[in-house]
């Protein structure tokens, strides 16, 4: 279920009702988000992987395999060609084959990954220092030649630790270099997000032959839309940026949708909507990560919103009052 929800949820035509019932699924067990982090790994490591020749061969044989084949098997999921499973499977190999044998790896491989629990402080290999936020992925791979990083999901901090290969983060299609600096970025479902906390950095986005690069100053932020297309550079808002490393989240005029989906990364209670207008509400605030009573109660108090449950570890939001929309209200 994992893998067919990964897949799923990467398919073009993905609308938010198939993404709410992937959130609903993922908090019915924990073992689902277990197994969800697990696979979301797998797919961030094959990704750094993409350059090598071992990996372009498995490919190769992957989809000749699977051309032979084509009239005996049919994927579950809609959409998802049969020479992409087979490579996946083959990458896997490749890269547990890589793991397990050091001599022949061309690379340094690790992966981080965070559930529902407040910001991680972790030191990566080379002295750089990652505050990894809940709900985050990553993947880093260093050589002689390069430190890159993969931020499958989620959102992290980098306070860049000075050497001779470069320091890359790669997000969402878009590349963030470091010359010595502390940043942060994050991946949101329509676009990158990154702040300059100190230092510079330079952010390249866009398709092959279409690309932009734009430089970062100082409490400055770019937010690059998911086509990656277009990057707006705006001042960052620091205080919410310091705030977050320490479990405090700090709004100011977001979108309620938006900050629903913030909220949720830090509990395994999630807060749905149940009228889609709420989502354009704005809303100002500062609360902890993960108290989403405390959130209930300044909407109740502030918009006039009430919560009520209408699953296992799910509530939902309504205005006015709880008339015929069911459940318990909290």
């Amino acid at each position: 279920s994992a893998e067919a929800w990964l897949a799923r949820l990467q398919a073009p035509d993905c609308g938010p009702g198939e993404r709410a019932a992937f959130e609903r699924w993922r908090a019915q067990h924990p073992a689902h988000a277990q197994a969800y982090a697990q696979v979301e790994q797998l797919h961030a490591k094959v990704a750094l992987l993409a350059g090598d020749p071992l990996l372009r061969a498995a490919g190769l044989a992957a989809r000749r395999h699977s051309a032979a084949r084509r009239d005996r098997r049919r994927l579950l999921m809609r959409g998802l060609p049969i020479a992409a499973a087979a490579s996946l499977l083959l990458a896997a190999g490749v890269f547990r084959l890589l793991r397990e044998t050091p001599a022949q790896a061309p690379a340094s491989l690790h992966s981080y990954a965070s559930a529902t629990e407040l910001p991680r402080r972790l030191t990566l290999e080379d002295g750089t220092v990652m505050i990894l936020d809940a709900d985050s992925t990553v993947t880093t791979r260093y050589d002689s030649t390069r430190r890159l990083v993969m931020l499958e999901r989620g959102r992290a901090e980098f306070s860049v630790a000075h050497a001779a290969a470069p320091f890359e983060v790669h997000a969402g299609g878009s590349v963030i270099r470091d010359t010595g600096t502390v940043f942060q970025v994050s991946k949101e479902r329509d676009a990158v997000v990154v702040g300059l906390l100190d230092g510079a950095v330079v952010v390249t986005h866009g398709e092959d032959g279409n690309t932009q690069t734009q430089a970062l100053l100082p409490a400055q932020q770019i937010r690059i839309a998911a086509d990656g297309d277009s990057g707006v550079i705006a001042p960052l808002d620091t205080q919410a940026a310091l705030a977050w490393r320490q479990g405090e989240l700090v709004f100011r005029q977001r979108r309620l949708d938006s900050l629903l989906a913030e909220m949720n990364r830090y509990s395994d209670i999630k807060l749905l909507l149940g009228d889609q207008r709420l989502a354009d509400l704005r809303v100002s605030g500062s609360f902890h990560a993960g108290d989403q009573q405390a959130l209930i109660k300044a909407l109740d108090a502030g918009w006039g919103l009430h919560a009520v449950a209408t699953g296992n570890h799910e509530l939902t939001l309504y205005p006015g009052q709880a008339s015929n929309a069911g459940g318990a209200r909290h």
